[in-house]
């Protein structure tokens, strides 16, 4: 049976900005076919096993030849793969997705669009410019800067259209040209040579939505010099490179008041946040937190748990059970489930909880915990139950190799305690494709736990981080790995961004 092709729009970079089908279709996808500009973050809902087929081009080079990329769809498809051809921005829009879309139809292969963000409107937008405005743009031209068999731009359709060769007669529009960073002197020469006003303000954004933005503002008769300076001035800055658009009209001139993002005190900075299985809820809040300061937040699944399948000992005969994560608690039932075992078996045992979050898991079952402490870590649950434990034997249910600091404290307090792994945690695999390129472009890490040191270090041995951890023990941790270590001011994640704040800010952010 012949699976099908979905045309995915991944949006301008931002992987906030990748639509819920998007990053569903990406999530259930065997086969993703990608192009060069997709953001890492974007990538990373690819599932763990998926094939991934990077397609892209880069600096004006095709090392996968068009026809070479249809072939790849089909043949996929034709295997009974679900395919994920993943294109930057929206499929249909300048993306080839119509080429695409003819050659599968005429293969008889399923197929089907998901329109994405296109970076037209949203780059212009994460700069402070607005394309359409009512009393300065009524209208909205998108051009390619690059055309089939080198095509010359119709630069006096374009100007007649916005009305400027009779201002004041009709509002005038925007024009942003798509793929214009290596042609904006020959379009800001066009424009003004089709009559266009020279002194029409002009903005490029290179990297747009990322965190590498950066945007370059003038008018028609100066940007291309402030944005590409001619061999023989003096450059004042680095020149614009690919990607980047080109905006022209009245709107760019908004651009420094409704600058939105360059206000937040993480604009421009790039954080990565490990997630490990059993915390994607609390490393999804850091995120959330984390982007609404400014940031842009690649968060990378680096490790999986999986269940120890050695039956569960005899449960009866101890005083407390300890449970240190939400995880451990749902191996735990899945144990007694799997050698059909029954939760009475604990008797009068009384349950004890790392945190809220563990706390929930266990009473979801039926099942009231008796004890948390008031700090959320296993030293604190190791002094709680030193003053509480009495002389009953309590039965520990974690992770392999989990902290020390739980057993050391109970053992230095002269408790009995026996201690039953539940799971482990194993490092995921970064496929080609899956990593974040250059980890020296990631400003800093932040930890919610040790085992996310753990595993990034495993993954990127060699990687020179400034880590921000969210406790002591994840601070050793990371200080063991080698990094540059920071440790918030409490363990809570509201903290924990605060020191990546402390640490990333402020930031000099101008705009030429």
């Amino acid at each position: 049976m012949n699976g099908k092709v979905w045309l995915v729009g991944a949006g301008p970079g931002d992987s906030e900005l990748l639509t819920i089908k998007g990053r569903r279709l990406l999530e259930q996808a065997d086969v993703v076919v990608y192009d060069r500009l997709i953001g890492p973050g974007v990538l990373g809902y690819a599932r763990p096993d998926a094939d991934l087929i990077d397609v892209g081009k880069r600096g004006g080079c095709h090392p996968v030849p068009q026809e070479k990329i249809e072939e790849i769809l089909i043949e996929r498809a034709l295997e009974g793969k679900r395919v994920v051809r993943l294109k930057g921005g929206d499929p249909f829009l300048f993306g080839r997705g119509g080429e695409e879309m003819e050659a599968l139809v005429r293969r008889g292969i399923a197929c089907e669009p998901v329109p994405g963000v296109t970076s037209a409107l949203a780059v212009p937008a994460f700069a402070g410019i607005p394309v359409t405005h009512r009393d300065y743009a009524s209208s909205l031209h998108i051009v390619t800067a690059r055309r089939r068999g080198g095509a010359p731009i119709d630069f006096n359709a374009l100007t007649l259209s916005e009305g400027t060769l009779a201002e004041g007669t009709l509002a005038e529009g925007t024009l942003v040209f798509l793929m214009g960073a290596s042609e904006v002197r020959g379009i800001c020469r066009g424009l003004v040579e089709a009559g266009m006003d020279k002194n029409t303000p002009a903005a490029l954004i290179q990297w747009g939505t990322t965190a590498r933005q950066r945007r370059i503002t003038g008018v028609l008769a100066d940007l291309p010099d402030r944005a590409t300076p001619p061999e023989d001035v003096p450059a004042i800055q680095d020149p614009a490179r690919p990607p980047a658009i080109l905006v022209v009209g009245r709107v760019v001139a908004l651009a420094e008041a409704l600058d939105w993002r360059g206000r937040l005190p993480l604009s421009g900075r790039r954080v990565l946040v490990p997630q490990v299985s059993d915390r994607i809820k609390k490393d999804g809040r850091l995120a959330e937190l984390l982007r609404s300061r400014g940031a842009e937040v690649l968060e990378v699944r680096v490790s999986r748990t999986e269940a120890i399948l050695a039956p569960l000992p005899p449960l009866g005969g101890y005083g407390w059970l300890v449970f240190t994560s939400a995880a451990g608690v749902e191996f735990f039932f899945e144990g007694l489930k799997r050698d059909r075992r029954d939760i009475r078996e604990i008797g009068a045992a009384k349950i004890a909880a790392v945190g809220p979050a563990t706390q929930d898991a266990i009473e979801s079952r039926g099942l009231r915990v008796d004890l948390v402490p008031s700090v959320h870590s296993g030293a604190a649950l190791g002094e709680a139950l030193r003053e509480v434990g009495g002389h009953t034997r309590l039965l520990l249910l974690r992770a392999q190799n989990g902290a020390p600091d739980l057993p050391r404290i109970l053992r230095d307090g002269g408790l009995a305690f026996d201690e039953v792994a539940l799971y482990r945690t194993v490092p995921n695999a970064f496929k080609k494709g899956m990593n974040l390129g250059d980890i020296s472009e990631i400003d800093a890490v932040a930890f919610t736990c040790a085992s996310s040191v753990r595993s990034l270090a495993e993954l990127w041995p060699e990687a020179s981080v400034k880590a921000v951890c969210i406790g002591e023990q994840t601070g050793r941790a990371a200080i063991e790995a080698g990094y540059e270590v920071v440790v918030a001011k409490s363990a809570t994640l509201e903290d924990l961004a605060n020191a990546v704040e402390t640490l990333l800010s402020p930031k000099q952010n101008t705009h030429p």
